[in-house]
């Protein structure tokens, strides 16, 4: 490893020994730039990866709301502004009760690599709070919402931070704190949130646009292989609107996704999640807060397996599309006995450190990272932020088309990257290295900041 590389790792892992999931992503990014920074002595003396590594802005505040009861509750509220170097920050709110500083600055920072292989201006950014939306009636969440929105909105703005949904905060949520950010500016500056409602100027397929495009991403790796998804199995987690979306793409294009997962276990579905009541059921379960994925097997009778995970399930495609740090190396090694070809991360960061290596070592198995491969979903808000600026609604045809093309450009750009770099065909460090290689331009370009 380069030593201004493993100097900067080291550093981060000494400052921020109470912030796990910061330090491994950290790591993870860093240690693939080893021919690029080996390239560019200039980084070391500019502290470039140093600098990088910090963000620009982070803070946090306090959430005071009332329940039904008329109960005050008060959360912990957070903002990381990232990195700016290639436009306003951009990243999604997160509502769970385990939102930490830790996970905050990981997303943040993974979102600016994945900002940046989109070719769009975005910056990378996250937000969120340790509120558990789940059980809580559409008033609690509103008060919350507007609560959250007061402290938040002096920093955020269609140039300066452009928020969007994550876990826990869909277009219900968005709505609400659009509202009284609208209320508390007293102008419709819609462009400063994206995954809005159509008719207050969202756009269409957003809500699927990050299983749309891991698909889209997906289809480049197989035909690399001379495969195509006809007739493919798919192991997928979770079964919020990411998996709902590679459900019905994955249906569409001949491949059946046979595992869903929650935190009360997970459902295997030998005949796939296919069809119209299948997908709707999906969509209610999404609505109804249970958070529970063995309604989907008391609905269809299917196996269900409480407290575990899908990783052992045979399938064709593995695609961990939940949250992080699911996959741990007891899974990996279950996953590479039954000589899956393709791992292709979807949620951010679902894979440990130590197993993510284990995978990328198997000689017949192909990985993709999760930062290329749920690009679709901010590449959407992105399109969702030009239609804004210039008043205009786009067919659902034309996103997914933009969005299928932008997906195309991640992958080819994610081996070139790795090709010039000697590295061969790593989708996992032609990934960090492209994502990386702009913001670095940008960064050295606008001086010491």
């Amino acid at each position: 490893m380069n030593s201004y590389i493993g100097k900067v790792i080291g550093r981060v892992k000494e400052k921020y020994p109470y912030q796990p999931e910061f330090c491994q992503t950290v790591e993870e990014v860093l240690s693939s730039l080893d021919p690029v920074v080996d390239r560019h002595p200039e980084y070391e003396r500019a502290d470039l990866l140093g600098r990088m590594v910090e963000p620009e802005r982070m803070f946090s505040f306090r959430v005071v709301w009332q329940d039904d009861q008329g109960t005050a509750h008060t959360q912990n509220g957070y903002r990381c502004q990232f990195n700016g170097a290639i436009g306003p920050y951009k990243g999604g709110i997160r509502f769970q009760k385990n939102v930490t500083p830790s996970i905050m600055k990981f997303l943040a920072f993974e979102q600016t690599f994945k900002n940046s292989l989109t070719g769009l201006s975005m910056g990378g950014g996250k937000g969120g709070a340790d509120f558990d939306p789940s059980g809580k009636s559409d008033d609690e969440i509103m008060r919350f919402c507007q609560s959250f929105i007061q402290a938040l909105y002096r920093y955020i703005g269609p140039d300066t931070d452009v928020p969007a949904g994550d876990m826990g905060v869909g277009g219900k949520e968005i709505g609400y704190m659009f509202g009284e950010y609208r209320r508390l500016k007293g102008n419709f500056e819609n462009g400063t949130f994206t995954g809005k409602g159509f008719s207050y100027g969202g756009s269409l397929i957003r809500p699927e646009a990050t299983g749309f495009g891991s698909v889209y991403y997906l289809e480049n790796v197989l035909k690399h292989d001379g495969e195509t998804l006809d007739g493919k199995t798919i192991a997928c987690a979770g079964f919020g609107n990411v998996t709902w979306g590679i459900c019905r793409k994955a249906e569409e294009l001949g491949a059946k996704v046979i595992t869903l997962s929650g935190p009360d276990g997970y459902v295997y579905d030998e005949g796939g999640v296919c069809g119209q009541e299948k997908i709707d059921y999906l969509a209610w379960m999404r609505l109804s807060g249970r958070n529970r994925v063995e309604d989907y097997a008391d609905k269809f009778g299917v196996p269900f397996y409480r407290g575990e995970k899908p990783w052992g399930v045979k399938a064709d495609i593995i695609m961990p599309s939940a949250m992080q740090n699911d996959v741990h190396m007891d899974s990996a090694k279950k996953i590479a006995a039954n000589k899956v070809r393709y791992y292709i991360e979807v949620a951010n960061m679902p894979t440990t450190n130590d197993a993510l290596r284990y995978l990328m070592d198997q000689p017949d198995m192909i990985v993709a990272p999760s930062k290329a491969v749920n690009a679709g979903g901010v590449a959407t808000s992105g399109l969702e932020m030009s239609q804004n600026s210039e008043r205009l609604f786009w067919s659902a045809e034309e996103v997914d088309m933009q969005l299928h093309r932008i997906m195309d450009t991640i992958y080819n750009n994610s081996v070139a990257a790795a090709e010039r770099n000697g590295l061969g065909y790593n989708l996992v460090a032609g990934a960090n290295i492209a994502g990386f290689e702009r913001v670095a331009d940008a960064m050295m370009a606008q001086g010491l900041f």
